[in-house]
């Protein structure tokens, strides 16, 4: 594969170079030049997807089915990528693999987390139970019929049948059995909003990146240490109503190109 002009580093040691392959392809008409050098792209860029999966593993998702998922969102990245607003290809793929991991796991998950292993005593045992159903005159088939049927221990159906019970959950509001009005929701933790935050941070990276180098400093020691405005001007020798203007016009540009990235 052809490479373009040296960028910026990436966080991923092995991140391709291929800024002139995307300007490249933005120029291409639609044909099969144009296809080659975009499924080139995303071979390029398959590893940085499958690092995105990896982080997702453990949740109840075959890290197979994460793999595929991950090169759907980075297929819809290179897809949608438009170079001419000037930032890194990196920083506009993760955010859209990221969602598209995301709305996996809501579209096609389990309310509760349950190993493959039960998920698969669960299908056996309803497929039983549905079959059975047709000869037992109407009353429902025991455990000892559904384990010859199903040709599952005892034990095995009795946690595939707690399985079938997995796709609902309680509400918070429950109270727990054996308390005295203790809900099911005083037990569950919160979530860490820095994990919010995870995504953002690699969005606009690359337009702080690009800020002058004065205007880096004042938003390091502003939001990062914790230095006042007057602080900081008493320490760069400038006024504190220009560090003022200053921070305005980077948030302004940082919204800006964040607006315009993701409009």
């Amino acid at each position: 594969m052809r490479t373009g002009s040296p960028t910026k580093p990436h966080p991923h040691d092995d991140a391709p170079d291929t800024a002139g392959d995307f300007a490249r392809l933005a120029r291409l008409p639609e044909g099969p030049e144009r296809k080659m050098l975009r499924d080139e792209l995303v071979e390029a860029w398959l590893p940085m997807a499958e690092r995105i999966a990896v982080r997702f593993r453990g949740r109840g998702e075959a890290l197979e089915d994460l793999y595929q998922v991950a090169a759907l969102g980075l297929v819809k990245a290179v897809d949608h990528y438009n170079p001419a607003r000037g930032n890194a290809f990196e920083a506009y793929a993760v955010p859209t693999i990221t969602g598209e991991i995301k709305r996996h796991f809501r579209d096609h998950m389990w309310t509760l987390h349950v190993p493959r292993r039960v998920q698969d005593l669960r299908n056996r045992v309803r497929y039983a139970v549905r079959e059975l159903a047709q000869t037992t005159e109407g009353r429902a088939p025991t455990v000892p019929e559904i384990a010859e049927y199903a040709r599952l221990t005892e034990s095995e159906v009795r946690t595939g049948m707690e399985a079938l019970e997995c796709f609902s959950t309680l509400s918070l509001e429950a109270e727990m059995p054996g308390t005295d009005g203790y809900a099911l929701g005083d037990a569950v933790g919160g979530p860490d909003p820095a994990f919010d935050t995870v995504v953002d941070r690699v969005a606009v990276r690359p337009c702080l990146e690009a800020l002058p180098e004065r205007e880096r400093v004042i938003l390091y020691l502003r939001f990062f240490r914790g230095m006042t405005q007057s602080t900081i001007a008493e320490q760069l020798g400038i006024s504190q109503m220009h560090v003022s203007r200053l921070l305005s016009s980077c948030f302004a540009q940082l919204r800006e190109e964040l607006l315009t990235e993701t409009g």
